[in-house]
């Protein structure tokens, strides 16, 4: 496995993991923990496992709510690698990491862990140019993206509640990839406190304080209409990945007021409720005006150029998540069964959306996200048998 420059090594990574395993036996070894009649807070419950097999796979609508934790690797296939084998032996991987049965857990509980892969479009254009997934990512406005940073041949997402395991599931998976694959880039990130936004649904709020992913695929047919792809069969049951990492200029939204604030997203900033009123859960009355004839919801309002029914496109499900590596921002994800869906509404929002000054895109890429997998049916093995 070739690393980027920047990149810990693997003795580096050992030597951090032993440090961090030894700093948890301290903590556990106070003096106060240690005497007689005293007993420390009690331990959060297991989070139930996730089945990593399936239609579809795990970590992109299950589990619900998402895990708070999120690594993602982005790398490249070496010339002489064939992606079938590859795919199947990181399928195989992966029910043994999510099953906790692999030793390179190191003890570790997998709890709610899942790992869902992804392939970029020059492997998928390799299986049939016509293909979902097969065109890049386009370039858009506001972006400051390293070559290394654009695009990219694998995605693997790893999720879980236990932000323990994301290194030490990255590190088994490639390692067991070796140099068959070359990273590019990875990110880290995590999900803000959950709020509820109706129908048993929650969604987190972003660096900037507000509720993000409210709208979105929710229901099964909303899912099937937006989300999954139906189809060819080589793809059925997948998705289509959007990553977008994006620096936020955080102290300037903060010098904004709260009414300024609202103005940008078009939401109220403590309940998620349209600034057209009714619910969290309620669609933004974007006709709705003042009695002195201004709109409620700005002309220039987030929800209101990147609302579906105004772009013409299909819904997103998005799993976004807060980072402060390299800056603080945000690691945007959206899935959906048509790109454009993603460029359609970005082009719509680059021509006069309030929210997009307050960012700078640094990593963009787009991916097949692989149909689901089982013992009979490897990862990967409709696409690349």
């Amino acid at each position: 496995m070739h690393r980027a420059d920047h990149h810990p090594s693997r003795r580096r990574f050992l030597d951090a993991t032993g440090a961090m395993v030894a700093a948890g036996l301290t903590a556990g070894c106070t003096a106060d923990s240690a005497r007689p009649g005293r007993h420390g807070p009690p331990a959060a419950p297991t989070p139930k496992p996730v089945m990593a097999t399936g239609r579809h796979q795990a970590g992109i609508t299950h589990p619900q709510p998402a895990q708070p934790h999120l690594l993602a690797v982005v790398a490249d296939l070496d010339a002489t690698a064939a992606p079938g084998p590859l795919l199947a032996e990181l399928g195989q991987a992966i029910r043994t990491l999510t099953a906790g049965t692999d030793p390179r857990l190191l003890g570790l509980p997998p709890g709610d862990l899942t790992v869902t892969v992804g392939v970029g479009p020059r492997l998928v254009r390799r299986a049939g140019a016509s293909l979902p997934g097969a065109v890049d990512l386009p370039r858009f406005s506001r972006e400051r993206i390293a070559p290394r940073a654009r695009g990219g041949d694998l995605l693997i997402q790893i999720c879980a509640s236990d932000a323990l395991l994301l290194p030490v599931v990255a590190a088994a998976l490639l390692d067991h990839a070796g140099d068959r694959v070359h990273e590019r880039w990875r990110q880290s990130g995590r999900r803000g406190t959950n709020v509820p936004v109706g129908k048993g649904l929650t969604a987190p709020r972003n660096p900037l304080g507000f509720i993000d992913g409210i709208v979105g695929p929710h229901t099964t047919a909303e899912q099937e209409r937006d989300l999954w792809l139906a189809g060819p069969p080589a793809v059925a049951g997948g998705t289509l990945a959007v990553l977008r990492r994006m620096e936020l200029d955080l102290p300037r939204f903060a010098a904004l007021s709260v009414a300024e604030q609202e103005a940008v997203f078009g939401r109220r900033r403590a309940s998620g409720v349209p600034l057209s009123g009714g619910t969290v859960a309620s669609n933004p009355e974007l006709g709705a005006k003042t009695p002195d004839g201004r709109y409620l919801v700005p002309v220039d309002a987030h929800v209101r150029r990147a609302n579906p029914t105004v772009v013409g496109a299909g819904l997103m499900l998005r799993r976004s998540y807060s980072t402060d590596d390299p800056a603080p921002g945000l690691l945007f994800i959206s899935f959906q069964n048509d790109l454009r869906t993603f460029t359609a509404t970005l082009t719509h929002m680059d021509v006069s959306d309030a929210l997009l000054p307050f960012t700078t895109t640094t990593a963009g890429a787009t991916f097949l996200i692989l149909p689901g997998f089982d013992r009979q049916r490897p990862l990967g093995s409709r696409l690349f048998d």
